[in-house]
């Protein structure tokens, strides 16, 4: 008997909480769904503003857009969906951010966030991408991440002697950089 009740309390408490995570997982779609709309708006409104004629402006520089969200807004959009796992959003993002804006300050860290949306999909796309920050911006701070990152992925793979040259790039490149005190450390782990 008490038994019982305590599989009926047990189903009870179960069909709670399941209710409760049905009504999150609501939540979360419907935020996601408003967040992938804005981002379209906004994506149309670039586009409209691209298309308008403007007169020997430089459209890189961070007054050539009038109207409708700054490069700050659209790298901040795109930094949103990568956080909460939307790589493809935040890719498509980064990357219309990189055509509307190559020159601000924030390209290198687009760029490089580019490749981060590939890492877990697809190593080598990242590997591509991250090469393209340290060609692109090598006086960047991202260019001493982006090739560590390669370095790791390297290790990962068991390309212990690609790994190495890695590193031992971002230490003689980027020496002051934290990423340069990692490598040093892998390179002594490694065996030089």
């Amino acid at each position: 008997m008490a038994l019982q009740r305590y599989l009926v309390q047990l189903r009870g408490d179960l069909r709670t909480d399941l209710l409760g995570v049905q009504q999150q997982l609501l939540t979360v779609q419907e935020l996601t769904g408003q967040t992938q709309q804005r981002l379209s708006e906004y994506r149309r409104r670039l586009d409209d503003q691209a298309r308008r004629p403007v007169p020997a402006v430089e459209p890189a520089g961070p007054a050539g857009a009038p109207a409708g969200p700054g490069p700050e807004q659209v790298y901040e959009l795109s930094l949103q969906q990568f956080r909460r796992g939307s790589f493809a959003t935040a890719r498509l993002g980064f990357r219309e951010f990189l055509r509307l804006f190559p020159t601000h300050e924030l390209a290198p860290d687009a760029l490089f966030y580019i490749g981060e949306t590939f890492a877990p999909e697809s190593p080598d796309s990242a590997a591509a991408v991250y090469d393209q920050v340290v060609k692109t911006y090598p006086n960047s701070t991202r260019a001493p991440s982006a090739l560590y990152k390669r370095g790791l992925s390297a290790e990962q793979r068991g390309d212990i002697a690609l790994a190495r040259t890695f590193y031992a790039r971002v230490v003689a490149g980027y020496p002051r950089s934290a990423e340069a005190n990692l490598a040093r450390d892998k390179l002594q782990r490694l065996g030089r």
